[in-house]
């Protein structure tokens, strides 16, 4: 089961970044009841399916599996259209890693945080570089970003 906070980012985060990966990602399916994704991480590839989500948007079923990454780009062939391209920084900030991706192409200037917890009620210290919270919010679900359209807009947003 994972457990996932999102938000978009309004601050400065790349100085404070440990780690910073590539991620290409497709779709296989898209059904909010049952994603399959197949990522290319860096030199690792992984196939992914998640189940749908909690009312809340916080949790859902994940299982995923290495894949070679021949096999990756073999899978992305049959995928649905829209290829994720982004950057992805690891920032650790107090007890907690947070992941912040930085996309490009169709969605470049969108960034967003995201934060596993062990448990939905898991208490956590914000950053200064986090802006509006969007878990729940399906637009933000890179399974809805890799449509071709521009990426959400909001009035509060801090892209």
């Amino acid at each position: 089961m994972e457990i996932e906070h999102k938000f978009l980012v309004c601050g400065p985060y790349k100085h404070l970044a440990t780690a910073c990966t590539h991620i290409t990602q497709c779709y296989i399916s898209d059904d909010p009841q049952r994603t399959v994704r197949i990522r290319i991480r860096d030199d690792k590839a992984v196939l992914t399916i998640k189940g749908g989500s909690s009312a809340d948007g916080l949790s859902r079923y994940e299982w995923e599996k290495s894949v070679p990454v021949d096999e990756a780009r073999e899978l992305m062939r049959l995928a649905l259209p829209g290829t994720i391209d982004k950057h992805r920084y690891i920032v650790p900030y107090q007890g907690h890693e947070w992941e912040i991706d930085e996309f490009h192409g169709d969605l470049e200037g969108l960034i967003l945080a995201e934060l596993e917890v062990p448990c939905a009620d898991t208490k956590f210290a914000v950053p200064p570089f986090i802006g509006k919270e969007v878990s729940g919010d399906r637009r933000y679900y890179n399974s809805q970003l890799r449509h071709p359209s521009a990426p959400p807009e909001d009035d509060d947003s801090c892209r």
